[in-house]
């Protein structure tokens, strides 16, 4: 990641070991080579199970499969929160952090087998087309949903703007199914969402993504115009069912409300790995009260 950090930990890198002959027997006595020693036993027996599961397994195994699975076991073993970014999950995550993307702007979920619109977003392809909530989108350019994952019909219709797609939706109260045809449009994820109440300022942060900083300012600034500087109370912000996402945009809006200190730090196994980010200053809601909202949803970026 070249200018976000994401709030998580990721590992990508597969280690290849070779054996090293001509080691002076002194050398091989001491504990730290025994130590070494053991590993590379165990390095075996993972090499002679792999060779055992290729070779014997009751049906034909994928072997770049099985290492991500072995890295993945390695990883979830250490604690909840460590795992295995395939080059796939790595260009999905780039794809939600950033905030855009080439799509047709549904937000979608999967029911028995099929594809169910929770919502079409405004001014997208899929609002101008007349999609409704509860629509089932059964076939994608022709090609039956029925057997694949939510990931991959999302990936489906996905795609490079002004590229077209043609969807089979079931409505009720329609007797037969019918196609719709998009043309895929840049779609932007906005994570912040606000709106005047009385004389209280509600804003909603759903996730961190690239933009997040920059909405969350924009909508303190309207709804200070809105309310009245003189006028407005406070400010509730809403945090309930956000997942995190990009380490620098918690760090970025934490900043936004607080005057100084430290806000958050991380540390590793060795000391210059520490990390501390402190505000800058600059509270720009003036001291206003602020009430924010969490629940069990709330996590990692969330929680800074």
């Amino acid at each position: 990641m070249n200018k976000s950090v994401f709030a998580g930990f990721a590992v990508g890198t597969l280690l290849s070991f070779a054996a090293i002959t001509g080691v002076k027997q002194g050398f091989l006595d001491t504990p730290a080579h025994a130590s070494d020693s053991n590993t590379y036993r165990q390095l075996n027996l993972f090499g002679d199970v792999f060779e055992r599961v290729r070779a014997d397994y009751v049906e034909p195994t994928d072997d770049a499969k099985l290492v991500e699975n072995a890295i993945n076991g390695m990883l979830t073993s250490l604690d909840p929160h460590s795992s295995y970014m395939t080059p796939k999950t790595f260009r999905d995550m780039q794809v939600q952090t950033r905030g855009e993307f080439g799509g047709l702007g549904i937000e979608v979920t999967m029911e028995n087998g099929v594809v169910k619109v929770v919502t079409p977003i405004d001014d997208t392809p899929a609002s101008r087309a007349g999609l409704r909530p509860n629509d089932y989108i059964t076939h994608i350019d022709g090609t039956q949903i029925l057997g694949l994952t939510l990931s991959d019909a999302v990936d489906k219709m996905r795609g490079a703007v002004n590229t077209d797609v043609v969807l089979t939706v079931v409505r009720k109260g329609k007797d037969e199914p019918f196609d719709v045809k998009l043309t895929r449009d840049i779609i932007t994820i906005k994570s912040v969402k606000y709106n005047r109440e009385g004389d209280i300022g509600y804003i909603r942060v759903t996730s961190f993504n690239e933009q997040t900083a920059d909405l969350l300012e924009d909508a303190i600034d309207s709804l200070r115009k809105q309310i009245g500087t003189s006028r407005l109370k406070g400010y509730i912000v809403d945090l309930r069912n956000n997942p995190g996402g990009l380490l620098d945009q918690a760090i970025a809006v934490s900043d936004d409300f607080i005057d100084g200190g430290e806000i958050v730090s991380t540390r590793g196994r060795h000391p210059e790995d520490t990390q501390r980010h402190n505000a800058r200053g600059g509270d720009i809601t003036d001291g206003k009260p602020i009430i924010v909202l969490l629940n069990g949803g709330s996590a990692s970026a969330s929680e800074i």
